[in-house]
């Protein structure tokens, strides 16, 4: 199944040739793009005064905003040594005082319920009180794994998506991955893997909600978490605890994270996926990001010096960069 889904992106792809034109190359937001501090102040404040963004969900993508909420006071108090102007991660509904303007649950559901979740997109940007509005944003719940094995990721999910690119062009739509997910392991990456695939062909915008999850902040790799942070020895085997409260329980409160709602989940967790959230907006405001050192030869920020590394050269190479 794997082989059909990746033959109908390369021919999505070829379809889609506009959007990876219009972009210099797809924006990856991962576990690599949660260090809050590398971003900068003037970024944030680019983001703040350019993004108009709505943002679709239910439970498990309330993780990003619960995050972001509690990110305010965390970065206010010189969390991570944060020493920023006080309120700079504001934000609501509108953007008032300054704060980035966030329509939190503006569309009802998720990206799990098709079509509705199409027909709420277009209706939201159909309506005038929404002109301004510039990046729309939808996350999963537990669906992308069915999906998947019911062969209607494409169908559900990718060429949906792709034709409201094509249909509001003067939008930045987000794609996500669906949450890690033990039960369904195979499944869950296999799916995800797919939404990864087809972003990076296309240059696509992508969250990656399920890599945020599968990494600590010490950049130490889970191969089977659970959406809860629980990680097992296999897709089969045994419990080895849970990589948050492990590294909440040596770390400390409101200095190096801090408490936040977090549903189904960890206060780690929501943080994590609230400084990725902030490295998308100011990469979508402008910003380049932090580049890997080239000079090591990581060149795709994985932490490691391989094969894959020379994929990226070579893009780099053909793209004039």
């Amino acid at each position: 199944m794997m082989h059909t889904i990746l033959a109908l992106i390369t021919v999505l792809w070829a379809a889609d040739g506009q959007g990876a034109m219009t972009r210099a190359g797809a924006i990856i937001v991962d576990h690599t793009c949660t260090n809050v501090t590398q971003i900068p102040e003037e970024a944030i404040l680019e983001a703040k005064a350019k993004l108009h963004i709505a943002y679709g969900h239910t439970s498990h993508g309330s993780q990003v905003t619960s995050g972001m909420s509690g990110l305010v006071a965390f970065a206010d108090g010189g969390g991570k040594g944060l020493a920023l102007p006080k309120g700079i991660f504001a934000w609501n509904r509108g953007g008032a005082g300054g704060a980035l303007d966030l329509h939190d649950t503006a569309m009802g559901g998720d990206v799990g319920y098709y079509p509705d979740w199409v027909n709420n997109t277009r209706a939201y940007l159909n309506n005038p009180q929404n002109a301004h509005v510039n990046v729309i944003m939808w996350s999963w719940c537990g669906q992308v794994s069915g999906k998947y094995s019911g062969n209607k990721l494409l169908s559900e999910y990718i060429e949906p998506m792709s034709q409201l690119e094509k249909d509001y062009p003067h939008l930045t739509f987000v794609y996500m991955t669906g949450h890690v997910d033990h039960g369904d392991d195979a499944n869950n990456k296999a799916a995800n893997q797919v939404i990864r695939d087809y972003c990076k062909a296309c240059g696509k915008v992508l969250y990656d909600f399920a890599d945020i999850e599968s990494f600590d902040p010490d950049g130490v790799y889970y191969a089977f978490p659970n959406d809860s942070c629980e990680y097992f020895a296999s897709r089969t085997g045994a419990s080895l605890g849970n990589w948050a409260r492990q590294w909440q329980s040596s770390h400390t409160v409101n200095v190096d994270w801090y408490s936040c709602s977090s549903a189904h989940s960890e206060p780690l967790n929501a943080n994590l996926k609230a400084y990725a959230a902030w490295w998308l907006f100011a990469r979508l405001a402008g910003w380049p990001g932090t580049p890997c050192q080239s000079s090591t030869g990581d060149l795709n920020c994985d932490g490691k010096v391989d094969v894959s590394d020379l994929a990226v050269l070579a893009e780099n190479w053909l793209a004039g960069e």
